[in-house]
């Protein structure tokens, strides 16, 4: 430093320096559970089903040939042929084989259970938390 006396100052050099530090810091905590949750329901519907109907219709006369299957009204008859004895062959029907569908319907209840997951978030914000001396930071 120069002397006052002389007229001349001194000035000082000041520098300024930053240093950046990082560091990981908790905000906050989430807590995720889940849970099944089931309900007991009633399922109600219709039930469509078939039965097989099979009778048998005894016909008793002579055919020059086997008759085919056929349907009538929703039936399927089936011919049953055999051959007999006479001074000659001759083919007779004996009987023919009548398959009907009948359709049922029929309402029912059933009993079941559904499952569904609940989800429950609870957040503790770190940031707002009082420090030890009741401070909030």
């Amino acid at each position: 430093m120069a002397d006052p006396r002389d007229g001349e100052r001194a000035i000082p050099i000041v520098q300024e320096e930053i240093f950046v530090d990082k560091r990981i810091v908790d905000t906050e905590h989430v807590r995720i559970r889940t849970s099944v949750a089931s309900d007991e329901v009633m399922v109600r519907d219709t039930i469509v089903g078939e039965h097989i109907e099979i009778k048998h219709v005894a016909v008793g006369r002579e055919v020059d040939r086997a008759p085919p299957v056929r349907e009538e009204d929703g039936v399927t008859i089936i011919p049953v042929i055999e051959e007999r004895l006479v001074i000659e062959k001759r083919l007779f029907l004996v009987e023919e084989i009548h398959v009907a569908r009948l359709r049922r319907t029929e309402a029912v209840e059933l009993p079941t259970t559904l499952r569904r997951t609940q989800v429950d978030v609870d957040r503790t914000d770190l940031t707002k938390q009082e420090d030890v001396h009741g401070r909030t930071r």
